[in-house]
């Protein structure tokens, strides 16, 4: 069967309008980052130079050589750049517009059949450059922040680095014939039909990607505090009921800031913010990867720390107590004594509710009030 490439150039060119729509769509929605923009014009780029191609012979050779193959590049570059930033890293537009014009002159330095070889190279070469550097963009974001989708992106674009590379060496030999277009296409009319079938599935990974990343940001959103990073009374349910039943101990801690209602009285709530954070980071340095921080609600923290019992919990809450207070000297313009009362009680972890664990360290915490504040209490035995 012989393939017709003029119709899969324009069956590809389709493809990316479609795909492109859908992710400027995608970015219409207001749920995600500007990245889908990115890679919607790069799509409908790819599409422009795919359709131009498609006419070679029909229209003038500027329009369907040196223009088509240089808005298609121009996309191909877009999509990396549109990956770059939802990577978080820096754009060179600088070194976007002398790539394009490089491009462009070469491919002008190569007319009609003569040139066909250096074309195919200058071609290849860019897009080969391109998934390559994709490719690395994928595995990074796969490792830095787990994203399942990013590993699918990486092995999407991995394949067509070789295939590039191959045609480079072929062009480089003199062995890819004088003309896109011949009357037998072979194996380059598979290769064709083979690549909008990628065109399709990067287009879905690259809105998979967006919307994994979103779907985790939300579930964050709902399970975090969003002022101080600590977990939310949400994301603390959650974290107890993932933990299996059994006998595993823990240390509970329930911490106040001591005095916190006269700072935001006599300061406001920025500076009473600027202390809940500070709080947090100062608790963070001290605490394990396994321990966990939650704010139960205004100045209210708890702390777990798994595998503890009450009297090593009681020493990691004398080290939190001078870590704040540490924190504290540094800020001269906060002149009001803050302090911490906190309250530790052991407990099981493993099918029990949270208001039920929580009632254990209660009373060690207001204790720790009634005594003058400013001091750990420990209630070594479940209150009755």
């Amino acid at each position: 069967m012989i393939i017709d490439l003029r119709t899969i150039f324009v069956t590809g060119a389709l493809t990316c309008f479609i795909i492109g729509t859908m992710q400027l769509m995608t970015f219409a929605t207001g749920r995600f980052t500007r990245s889908p923009v990115w890679w919607g014009v790069s799509s409908l780029c790819i599409g422009a130079g795919l359709l131009g191609t498609a006419f070679r012979g029909a229209i003038p050779d500027i329009l369907s050589i040196e223009f088509a193959n240089t808005i298609m590049l121009a996309g191909c570059l877009l999509l990396l750049f549109g990956i770059r930033h939802f990577a978080g890293r820096e754009l060179n537009w600088f070194g976007l517009g002398v790539v394009l014009l490089g491009i462009w002159t070469l491919l002008a330095l190569s007319p009609g059949t003569e040139g066909y070889s250096t074309r195919v190279m200058v071609v290849a070469t860019v897009m080969a450059l391109c998934d390559a550097a994709i490719v690395r963009e994928a595995v990074r974001l796969g490792r830095k922040e787990r994203l399942r989708s990013a590993w699918l992106l990486a092995i999407l674009f991995a394949p067509t680095v070789v295939i590039y590379a191959g045609r480079i060496a072929l062009a480089a030999l003199d062995q890819v014939g004088t003309t896109l277009f011949p009357p037998d296409p072979g194996a380059t009319g598979w290769l064709a039909a083979t690549g909008v079938a990628f065109i399709i599935l990067r287009g879905q990974a690259l809105l998979l990607l967006a919307t994994e990343r979103s779907d985790r940001i939300l579930a964050t959103l709902a399970r975090r505090d969003p002022l101080t990073g600590a977990m939310n009374r949400s994301g603390l349910e959650q974290w107890l009921a993932r933990q299996s039943r059994g006998e595993r101990q823990a240390a509970l801690l329930l911490v106040d800031i001591d005095h916190f209602k006269t700072l935001n009285d006599t300061l406001g709530h920025a500076a009473g913010d600027r202390i809940l954070r500070l709080f947090a980071d100062a608790v963070r340095e001290q605490l394990r990867s396994t321990d966990i921080l939650a704010r139960q609600g205004g100045d209210e923290f708890a702390i777990i720390l798994p595998d503890v019992g009450a009297r090593e919990a009681v020493r990691v809450a004398e080290r939190l107590r001078g870590a704040f207070r540490d924190k504290l000297a540094d800020l001269a313009e906060i002149r009001l004594q803050l302090t911490l009362s906190i309250g530790v009680a052991e407990i099981e972890l493993g099918g029990r509710e949270l208001d039920d664990l929580l009632v254990e360290a209660d009373e060690a915490l207001y204790r720790a009030k009634r005594l003058g504040r400013d001091r750990v209490q420990a209630q070594l035995k479940p209150a009755a």
